[in-house]
């Protein structure tokens, strides 16, 4: 195993420090509506969100292994404008900065052409996933594979805390998304070439509802 491939495997492991832990991506006010009660349900909300917000992550994240100084900001700021909901953009960018404490520590800059400062004070998860696998030299396909994949296991273990469902049942949930994770990466990296306003923009009216009434709890466990 190469170092860099081994930097890809840390960057999508649950315990990495960024805070992942804190956020549901929707599944707790999914739980509460009653639309993701066990295991079947959860892959349904799974696909829908791989699908959508899994692809616009992917996207991102394989186009920020490319991008180049003077169009990182731009990178960002399209990917904020494809998260309506404040909740959703603050979770990314709490996320994000957290990665970026990492990135730093681990690489000194993503590239020669860029330093970690140029990604701001709070840039989007998806964006610094993408510099820390440019840093780890990996290519925009280890980028999307990444982001797709984080997409699905953090819901997961978010429900499976929430409903106390059975570990290995939600890994082989899990596991039987393995193909349409693939899918969704390829889909990412193919359009990670394209100007910053060009890539996906895919969205669930029903997620975007679920994350809007979530941020207006005073109850939730999670924080998005």
């Amino acid at each position: 195993m190469t170092s860099s491939v081994a930097a890809l495997l840390a960057l999508i492991d649950q315990r990495l420090p960024t805070g992942g832990h804190a956020h549901s991506s929707g599944v707790e006010q999914a739980v509460s509506e009653g639309l993701v009660t066990d295991v079947p349900t959860l892959e349904k909300y799974l696909m829908r969100r791989l699908t959508t917000a899994g692809l616009i992550a992917a996207a991102f994240s394989a186009a920020a292994v490319l991008v180049e100084r003077d169009t990182l900001a731009e990178l960002d700021a399209e990917l904020d404008a494809r998260m309506p909901l404040p909740a959703a953009r603050s979770a990314s960018r709490a996320q994000g900065r957290g990665l970026v404490r990492i990135g730093s520590a681990a690489w000194s800059s993503p590239a020669a052409t860029i330093e970690w400062s140029d990604a701001g004070e709070r840039p989007h998860h998806s964006v610094v996933i993408g510099l820390c696998i440019r840093a780890a030299g990996l290519g925009p396909e280890a980028a999307a594979m990444a982001s797709a994949y984080l997409c699905v296991t953090g819901p997961c273990t978010a429900a499976q805390r929430l409903l106390g469902l059975d570990p290995v049942e939600v890994a082989v949930a899990s596991l039987a998304l393995t193909s349409a994770i693939e899918q969704v990466a390829a889909k990412g990296a193919a359009v990670a070439y394209l100007p910053p306003r060009d890539l996906p923009a895919e969205s669930h009216p029903l997620l975007d509802l679920l994350a809007a009434r979530h941020s207006l709890r005073s109850d939730r466990l999670f924080a998005s």
